[in-house]
């Protein structure tokens, strides 16, 4: 209950309180601290998808820094050796400023990805760009094999893209789906987007050629998922688990991983930590609980 009452007002607690919480879900400001994160994460046997935080650029110039700096990423990765791919925000690349042009920054980097024999995952944001996000995906997926897309299980027309996209052996990570939609577009009680994401879940394990990322915290979906992989007796080559960096599953994804499946972790970084920390707290009430403990010094 003190979780949930204190949400609406996380967006003004002091930064300073917002980032000794932050630790826990974002990798540090900079690439070297969040390749230290993914080398942990590898020693694991866990792999990792890294995010350059930042979404709605400004200007071009914005866009271009930020095309250099997943460049940097890949590189990196690369150099190290490192058992990680990149995930983008299309928003991060232009898109609210220049379709044509964000489009060809994509490109150029699954190019550079394909060379260095990575894979990059275009996320999925607001209703407002689903579309353009799958048309670019699709593009870029013509010319390269080495790009991935995301499906919300609670917008309402996800079931209708996971059955395109099974038919065209898509790889595709499946999210329950975390921005504010109308209840017109998108489902809100937990029961009805759990049963989405199942059926979603479902669609696309029995694509042709489907690589499917199952993300999600839910303890209940991660076991159901188990279940339908069994049951439809899916190669392990062809589905993973991936869970967010700093939410606390990690004695279900070391299980996971000593079972003989692939669990990648989500590991954002960069200087737009405090944005992302604080939708990552309103998303999880029993965190925001923490912010009273640093903020008045007793426990809850």
């Amino acid at each position: 209950m003190i979780g949930r009452a204190i949400v609406p007002f996380l967006g003004l607690v002091p930064k300073g309180v917002v980032r000794s919480i932050a630790k826990r879900y974002v990798a540090g400001e900079t690439l070297e601290s969040a390749l230290s994160v993914v080398q942990r994460l590898n020693e694991s046997r866990i792999w990792a998808t890294l995010d350059v935080l930042g979404e709605n650029t400004r200007s071009e110039e914005e866009a271009n820094e930020t095309l250099k700096a997943y460049m940097e990423c890949l590189e990196a990765i690369s150099r190290l050796g490192l058992k990680s791919n990149i995930s983008i925000k299309l928003t991060h690349f232009g898109l609210r400023l220049d379709e044509e042009k964000t489009r060809n920054r994509v490109l150029r980097l699954v190019e550079k990805a394909h060379e260095l024999n990575n894979f990059v995952r275009i996320d999925m944001e607001d209703s407002s760009v689903t579309q353009v996000t799958l048309d670019i995906y699709r593009y870029i997926r013509e010319r390269f094999a080495n790009v991935g897309c995301v499906l919300q299980a609670y917008l309402k027309r996800t079931v209708e893209d996971a059955k395109i996209l099974a038919s065209e052996g898509a790889n595709v990570r499946i999210c329950k789906g975390i921005y504010n939609e109308p209840k017109e577009i998108a489902y809100k009680k937990r029961d009805e987007i759990r049963k989405k994401f199942l059926e979603i879940a479902e669609i696309l394990v029995e694509g042709s050629n489907t690589y499917v990322a199952f993300a999600t915290h839910d303890l209940y979906l991660i076991e159901r998922c188990v279940e339908l992989v069994k049951k439809k007796q899916i190669s392990s080559d062809r589905f993973e688990f991936q869970a967010l960096l700093g939410v606390p599953v990690d004695e279900t994804l070391k299980k996971l991983v000593e079972d003989g499946y692939k669990v990648r972790i989500y590991v954002p970084f960069g200087k737009e930590w405090y944005p992302y920390s604080v939708r990552r707290l309103k998303e999880n009430p029993r965190i925001a609980s923490y912010v009273i403990k640093h903020l008045f010094g007793f426990g809850v």
